[in-house]
């Protein structure tokens, strides 16, 4: 029997189940960790997974850069529930709030190029993201040795792509 998840936006009471993922990541070098402090201040960017039993299995937010411009970040899927398709559809989410907002382009730093190719977005050069590297970049502890691939996707033109998860984000 496939286990039944719900994707939705987060809230206050994930943060603590949410920080423990970000963690376990972070430890193996695959993004930066997340203070309890942002992801309280940042919860109105963050979606969930949950399983039908209540687990947080994945976590992933969008963070507006610029006018039109959104950042998928700390995406996040417990391994144990790796390739159920809980990231694809963390990502439509997001995907569907830029459209919400108006923004024409969302793009994100990552080790996992394929994913996100997969999903139509393309690798790009970090020099096209001037606002991210100015805003956030020069304060990471990697910069300006960083080793993550950059990945955009055109928000505007692809139309349809991507499933709108909204209203309701149940699938």
């Amino acid at each position: 029997m496939m286990e039944h998840f719900i994707t939705r936006k987060a809230h206050q009471d994930d943060v603590k189940a949410m920080h423990g993922l970000l963690l376990r990541c972070a430890q193996k070098g695959l993004l930066l960790p997340r203070a309890l402090s942002y992801l309280y201040g940042h919860i109105r960017n963050f979606y969930v997974a949950e399983s039908g039993n209540g687990e947080l299995a994945a976590c992933c937010a969008l963070a507006p850069v610029w006018e039109d411009l959104g950042e998928i970040c700390s995406l996040v899927v417990k391994d144990e529930h790796l390739r159920k398709g809980l990231g694809r559809r963390l990502v439509d989410a997001c995907v569907s709030e830029c459209r919400e907002l108006h923004l024409k382009k969302i793009f994100a730093l990552t080790y996992q190029e394929t994913f996100f190719t997969r999903l139509g977005f393309s690798v790009v050069e970090k020099s096209v993201l001037p606002q991210k590297i100015w805003a956030d970049c020069v304060n990471c502890p990697k910069y300006p040795d960083c080793d993550e691939i950059a990945v955009l996707l055109d928000v505007s033109a692809s139309g349809g792509e991507t499933r709108t998860l909204l209203p309701g984000l149940r699938e």
